[in-house]
């Protein structure tokens, strides 16, 4: 299914300019085009202008019979704040195994406003490796994001108008587990009261608002098979009990069809390119710290009918959303993943072995940018935990080393045969940020041959033993903790859901991305500590429970210098600026 690219794309230049130059200056080919060299066909696709379309999932009936290509998950090693570069390697590694004659596919998540506007920035990529139109991706899109949060607003509304006309559910206001949600980062929204004012304005009671992203609706669209899935799905999402202490749904507050109505677009993905003009689905876009982190199955299915590799990417580290890709998403789709791509950073693992401290948008410690190969050794305890987490699912790891600019030929070096010695099948450097595809090449090849070696794919636990026992299992096998310490609110949790017959879904542990433990002070492979675990929710529509762990927030905050201060827009020529 390989497919030549006919449309050129500009060539690297030096010094790199920012992602949105690079963005802005690329040729970019009719959306149609790179449709129809994936098998897409004019019917298949609803435009959304020149440059993107959303795919109807119905293409999958007719895709039914072609053979499934290569599934390659992208994960990471415990990042920094600044990012370790995960999406660039994505998509960087989609065009190096273009450039080889392969038709590869990109499916990522949507990126959230939050982190747009507030430290992290956009999910595009970044440099030569990114997905185009970059200001569409990064803002707005087509909407989904923004109907995924009505839809979630409309139960919130339905919630509270139902109290305020005599509650004939009998909903225990002290059960609800309900917010509302926005797509910003803002910590005053955490913890608020509504219905103040007066009888006309509702029930007054406490709740608070989580980020969009965090939504239930957000992770039942990620994880969901089709419309009949999607609506039942919404059905099933619980928002608290009765004074019975039975489970009240969407489905009682006659709110899941209005819902489904609201996502019957979102739940198309949207095809967009690369700079290099290899194809990628976009779809969904929930947090890997706070929900499960990881694209679509639907987008997922779609393309490996049509690319010889597809290559999706999951969120943040192993332990977190390479772990659930695999015990939840792996579990619902029944697909099974041929490679595992581990993208490490020498600045991140040196930070893990002692040096510096990286805070978000301060500059690089000079200590990360000088060659220390003592320090690369001992911060590689991170990496060689992950390579372990990996390997426990029984699936080959290839290692990408992504070269930052103050990195030495001999911490390459040390890196790759650590990698290797630990159990990696493979362990490469890549520069897809200065170089794209080019860049990619042999990561490519390694990609290529690891995804032919056998494999012995497994679940880290089965559903049929307790929350208890599943929760310890993920935090000892691969968080490398001593045991769990549920907190009261976790312990009446645990009680209550395995009497409502909730005990055999699985986990998405809800914790810090910048540790292998909950507390993000703990850096390198912790040892010696005690997993605490404060609460457990339940997302029954989408088919987990997710124990928060430590102080793990649902709503982010912004930082005291936040990203949006540099966005703004030419008057002259209506082009954004100041955007990465």
């Amino acid at each position: 299914m390989s497919g030549a690219n006919p449309m050129p794309y500009n060539e690297p230049k030096k010094p790199v300019p920012s992602d949105l130059e690079i963005a802005q200056e690329a040729p970019i080919e009719p959306i149609l085009d790179v449709a129809a060299r994936t098998g897409l066909e004019p019917d298949d696709l609803e435009m959304y202008g020149k440059y993107k379309a959303k795919v109807d999932p119905d293409v999958f009936d007719r895709l039914q019979d072609r053979p499934l290509g290569k599934y390659i998950d992208v994960t990471a090693i415990t990042p920094t704040p600044l990012g370790e570069g995960k999406t660039t390697v994505t998509v960087g590694l989609a065009q190096g195994l273009g450039r080889i004659g392969h038709q590869a596919f990109t499916c990522i998540r949507q990126p959230s406003m939050g982190p747009t506007f507030g430290i992290k920035g956009g999910a595009a990529g970044g440099g030569y490796s990114q997905v185009i139109p970059m200001e569409d991706f990064n803002l707005h899109l087509t909407g989904d994001l923004h109907a995924i949060s009505i839809a979630h607003n409309l139960l919130s509304a339905a919630l509270d108008n139902h109290i305020h006309h005599g509650n004939a559910l009998d909903i225990n206001p002290f059960s609800i587990t309900w917010p509302r949600v926005v797509d910003l980062n803002d910590r005053a929204l955490r913890d608020v009261v509504v219905g103040l004012g007066g009888r006309l304005n509702g029930r007054p009671r406490e709740t608070g608002f989580d980020i969009a992203v965090a939504s239930e609706v957000m992770a039942i669209l990620a994880l969901t098979t089709g419309l009949a899935d999607l609506r039942a799905r919404l059905g099933r999402i619980v928002i608290g009990t009765n004074m019975a202490g039975e489970p009240v749904t969407a489905e009682d507050l006659g709110a899941a069809g209005a819902m489904c109505v609201l996502l019957k677009d979102a739940i198309k993905p949207t095809l967009l390119q690369t700079l290099e003009h290899t194809p990628a689905l976009v779809h969904a876009g929930p947090f890997a710290n706070i929900a499960h982190g990881n694209s679509s199955i639907i987008a997922d299915k779609i393309a490996l009918r049509m690319g010889d590799y597809v290559v999706t990417e999951s969120g943040f580290g192993s332990d977190i959303g390479m772990e659930k890709f695999m015990d939840i998403k792996c579990r619902i789709s029944g697909l099974v993943p041929d490679c595992v791509v581990l993208v490490a950073t020498i600045r991140a693992l040196k930070m893990h072995g002692g040096l510096g401290k990286v805070i978000a948008g301060k500059p690089l410690p000079p200590e990360l940018r000088a060659e220390n190969l003592e320090a690369l050794e001992k911060g590689f305890a991170n990496l060689a935990a992950h390579i372990g987490i990996a390997k426990k699912f029984g699936v080959p790891v290839v290692v990408a080393v992504n070269r930052f600019t103050d990195d030495t030929d001999n911490e390459v070096k040390l890196l790759e045969k650590l990698s290797v010695a630990e159990g990696a099948d493979a362990a490469v450097m890549c520069d897809v940020w200065a170089h794209g595809g080019g860049g990619a090449i042999d990561l490519a090849h390694a990609v290529v041959k690891a995804c032919e070696l056998p494999k012995d794919f497994k679940f880290l636990y089965p559903l049929d033993i307790s929350i208890e026992e599943k929760i310890e299992t993920i935090a000892r096998e691969v968080y490398g903790a001593d045991g769990v310490a549920f907190l009261p609110e976790a312990k009446k949790k645990l009680k209550l859901y395995t009497r409502l017959g909730y005990d055999k879904l699985p986990i998405c542990m809800a914790k810090t991305h910048l540790s292998l433990s909950h507390d993000p002070k703990l850096k390198g492979r912790p040892t010696g500590f005690v997993l605490q675990v404060r609460d457990i929710r339940a997302s029954i529509g989408a088919g987990f429970l997710y124990p928060l762990c430590g102080n793990m927030m649902t709503m982010p905050g912004l930082p005291s210098r936040p990203a949006f201060e540099k966005v703004d827009i030419d008057l002259e020529t209506g082009r954004i600026k100041g955007l990465f």
